[in-house]
C-alpha cells in the first residue's frame, strides 16, 4: 500500500509537471507579448499590433495591466489569466472578444497615464463642460472610442488578419 500511495502522488507530480511544460505556464511570468500567442486565439491582435506606433513603446502588459503595484499586476495577471483559461478550455470566447470592465478600466487609466500630457486640456475641458456620456470614466469617454484603430487595427474578428499579416513565431 505504501508503494502505491507513492507511485500515485510521482503520477499526481507528472502530470502537474507535464501540464505546466505543455501550456507553457512559467512563461506567463514574463512581461514578453508572445506569450500573448502561446494558446490564445490572439494572433491578430499581436500582429496587428506589431504594425502599431504602439509597439516601439509598449507591449501587452503596459496597456492590459495596471502600472501602480506588482501586487496588483500579479492579481490582475492572474484574475486574466483564470478568465482566459477557462475561455480557451471551454471555447466559449466566440469569433470576436470583449474585454471585461475591469480590464476597460486599466486600459483606460494606462492610456491617460502614458498620455497624460496630451490628455491635460481634454481633462481640464471635460470638468468645466458637463456633456459626459458614460460617468463612471474620465471624460466620459473610453480613448478607444474615438482612437478605434490603436493599437490593434479596426478589425474584431478572431477569423481573419486585417492587411493579411502572418504571426511569425519562433
Amino acid at each position: 500500500m505504501k508503494y502505491l500511495a507513492i507511485l500515485a502522488v510521482l503520477v499526481v507530480i507528472g502530470v502537474f509537471a507535464n501540464l505546466v511544460h505543455e501550456s507553457k505556464a512559467l512563461s506567463y511570468l514574463s512581461s514578453d507579448p508572445k506569450v500573448c500567442i502561446n494558446c490564445h486565439p490572439m494572433n491578430t491582435h499581436y500582429e496587428t499590433w506589431q504594425h502599431s506606433s504602439h509597439r516601439a513603446r509598449a507591449t501587452c502588459v503596459d496597456c492590459h495591466l495596471p502600472r501602480d503595484t506588482f501586487v496588483n499586476k500579479v492579481l490582475a495577471k492572474a484574475r486574466d489569466g483564470y478568465r482566459h483559461s477557462v475561455a480557451m478550455t471551454f471555447k466559449t470566447y466566440g469569433y470576436n472578444l470583449r474585454i471585461s470592465d475591469d480590464a476597460a478600466k486599466r486600459i483606460q487609466d494606462n492610456c491617460i497615464s502614458c498620455h497624460k500630457e496630451l490628455v491635460s486640456q481634454m481633462l481640464a475641458n471635460s470638468a468645466l463642460y458637463e456633456k459626459v456620456e458614460d460617468r463612471t470614466v474620465q471624460m466620459g469617454r473610453r480613448c478607444w472610442e474615438c482612437h478605434r484603430g490603436l493599437p490593434h487595427g479596426t478589425m474584431r474578428n478572431l477569423t481573419a488578419t486585417q492587411n493579411t499579416f502572418s504571426v511569425k513565431v519562433f
